[in-house]
């Protein structure tokens, strides 16, 4: 899969922006210092901010459109995002998702990543936010980490 890649400053494409606002209510819209985003033009991206003297990054969004979704596009952008950031020094990723998010856990377990706390209220709704930790080996391959 061909994979694009936004860096700080780059504005989202309509499509990107699009489906930020029907699954997420609002959008980045900008990329700032420390962000990056990969694309699957047209049906799923990923957003890290990376904080690369600390070593870790943390998963912002992950979005696959509806029409998209169960053909392995949100592992790929995983993977793919794993090989960029380690490539950058990366050791260390975190993410929040929310508690009722059964597909997206999966995938993160699936994927290597550990449940790592819980943060209590943390969406405006009130739900919670599961948290996941995953450590990037030196030599770790696509989708490995510590599982």
């Amino acid at each position: 899969m061909e994979l694009q890649r936004l860096g700080p400053g780059s504005a989202f494409p309509e499509w990107m922006e699009a489906l930020d606002l029907e699954l997420f209510g609002d959008s980045w819209r900008i990329l700032v210092d420390g962000e990056v985003a990969l694309l699957a033009p047209g049906r799923a991206f990923a957003v890290w901010r990376a904080n690369v003297p600390a070593e870790e990054a943390e998963l912002l969004r992950i979005a696959v459109h509806p029409a998209h979704r169960r053909a392995g596009l949100a592992a790929a952008l995983l993977q793919a995002s794993e090989r960029d950031l380690r490539g950058e020094g990366i050791r260390t990723l975190l993410l929040e998702v929310r508690v009722s998010n059964a597909a997206a856990r999966a995938l993160y377990v699936a994927e290597g990543w550990r449940e790592a706390g819980l943060r209590k209220a943390y969406y405006k709704d009130g739900e919670d936010a599961a948290c996941y930790l995953k450590a990037l080996g030196q030599d770790a391959g696509p989708g490995t980490g510590n599982r």
